[in-house]
């Protein structure tokens, strides 16, 4: 009983330093309902001698803390905003078509370099694994992969004008 009147006797001051860190009535209103809780149960084992300036570092603290989890929060539903951007459909055809001419410029390359682009890049199989699957050597395969990806660049170039490829 003593205790709740000691703390009625603070209310002001504690909604007072609540309003300086949360800056919204409500918020400080029940920060300070929560840290009367926090000082009902969670009383410290040694004595309080300046209680006053107890419940200010408690009410200080408190408010601190909420502040960091709404900040914490607020990165988290920026965060889950980035993860479905907005698609843009002039870009989605763009890319489609850039695709579809990459597709036809493997086509025009000749076998080994088709074959050994289509492994590494799309199959994404290392150069050991294509040499066990094609038979060629793996200085073979390095070369292949190159001037392949070389002259489907310059089938592009030829094919979608001079944008970066």
């Amino acid at each position: 009983m003593w205790l709740g009147h000691l703390l009625q006797r603070y209310t002001t001051l504690l909604l007072g330093v609540a309003m300086k860190y949360l800056k919204d009535r409500t918020l400080a209103e029940d920060a300070v309902q929560q840290v009367f809780l926090k000082a009902l149960t969670h009383m410290p084992k040694e004595e309080i001698t300046n209680f006053k300036g107890w419940l200010y570092i408690l009410t200080r603290n408190h408010c601190l803390q909420s502040l960091r989890d709404k900040t914490y929060n607020t990165d988290t539903d920026a965060l889950h905003g980035l993860a479905s951007p907005v698609v843009d459909n002039e870009e989605i055809r763009l890319q489609e078509y850039t695709l579809q001419q990459m597709n036809e410029g493997i086509l025009l390359l000749n076998e080994e370099q088709r074959v050994t682009i289509t492994l590494f890049y799309l199959r994404k199989k290392s150069y050991e694994q294509i040499t066990a699957q094609t038979g060629f050597t793996y200085m073979q395969v390095k070369s292949f992969i190159q001037n392949g990806k070389r002259n489907l660049k310059s089938i592009l170039l030829k094919k979608l004008g001079a944008r970066d490829i």
